[in-house]
């Protein structure tokens, strides 16, 4: 089954992770996945995503207090942690450093088809054409191999935009720097008021 799952990722969720690595360009940044499988191939689908932190991403105690909160508030929504994402500090940096596998691990010990999704920078710069529809990260997954692998866009296992438009969206939160507003644990850690749910985001 490895081989043949799919993965949806909802525009929100995907607008949400570029947005946290664009607000700390000059810092790696995480995140966790959420969503369910789905259908009768058991796919994936990604309906949201939390911004984790933007220092100290390595930290365990920090990551531990984040999962808890937000197994027991989005269980309750019948969702669960399905993947993980990673934006690495450097610009040109597109290696999948040990932090981001060995939190990806984590995750894959309770759900074994998790996502790893790392920022491809230069994906998202050539944005601004327009036309690129394809998600501006790469996608990785594991099997019992134990390692992480890079998954071809041309494989029938791959990362697709449940909107076809949401590079477009993506573009116009970009140029009104909306980044801005995005909100994640670390901040939430340091200001109990600041909402790492980001439900306003999107308002």
């Amino acid at each position: 089954m490895g081989g043949e799952v799919r993965y949806e990722i909802a525009q929100n969720a995907y607008i949400k992770v570029v947005l946290h690595a664009l607000k700390h360009k000059t810092s790696a940044v995480n995140g966790v996945l959420l969503g369910r499988l789905s259908g009768p191939d058991n796919s994936v689908e990604i309906t949201d995503a939390v911004p984790l932190f933007h220092s100290h991403i390595a930290l365990l105690p920090p990551l531990e207090i984040a999962l808890i909160q937000i197994e027991e508030y989005y269980g309750a929504q019948g969702l669960s942690i399905v993947g993980y994402f990673h934006a690495n500090e450097r610009f040109d940096d597109l290696e999948l450093g040990n932090v981001a596998k060995n939190i990806g691990d984590y995750i894959y010990r309770y759900f074994s088809q998790a996502a790893l999704l790392l920022l491809d920078n230069k994906k998202l710069e050539d944005l601004s054409g327009g036309k690129d529809r394809s998600p501006v990260m790469q996608l990785y997954t594991r099997d019992s191999s134990k390692s992480w692998k890079l998954v071809g866009s041309e494989g029938s296992n791959r990362l697709i935009m449940k909107e076809p438009s949401a590079n477009i969206v993506l573009m116009d939160y970009i140029s009104s720097k909306k980044w801005h507003e995005i909100i994640d644990f670390d901040d939430h850690l340091d200001d109990i008021s600041k909402d790492w749910l980001n439900a306003d985001l999107f308002k």
